[in-house]
């Protein structure tokens, strides 16, 4: 089993920048590919960011590409993911997820994830 915690969370003005972890105890996260997602009230949850397995690859949706940047230290069993000029449109729960096979890409789709964690609040105001 694995458990994914989420923390950094929190209420920002825009333009501001918050830097959410995602720590994972139970197994280590180093063989796994990790994605963040976000899901803001009456919305499905979509993806934001992923990185590879071995950290050499990543992948951003459009509109957090160039404010974002996600990052990994396996020898902590973290990810990371920097968030800056963040805007009210980013207001979201913040989720992390762990590939669902080993030393995959960066994915984009919710299936292919099998372990999330509780998500952290993020909250942009004007």
């Amino acid at each position: 089993q694995v458990q994914l915690v989420e923390s950094g969370g929190g209420l920002v003005q825009a333009g501001g920048s918050l830097r959410v972890s995602c720590a994972a105890s139970g197994r280590t996260l180093s063989d796994y590919a990790m994605a963040w997602f976000r899901q803001a009230p009456g919305k499905e949850r979509e993806f934001v960011s992923s990185i590879s397995w071995s950290g050499s690859r990543t992948d951003y949706a459009d509109p957090v590409k160039g404010r974002f940047t996600i990052s990994r230290d396996n020898a902590k069993n973290t990810v990371y993911l920097q968030m800056n000029s963040l805007k009210p449109e980013d207001t979201a729960v913040y989720y992390c997820a762990r590939s669902a096979g080993r030393f995959l890409p960066g994915l984009r789709a919710k299936i292919d994830y099998d372990y999330w964690g509780q998500g952290t609040q993020v909250t942009v105001s004007s």
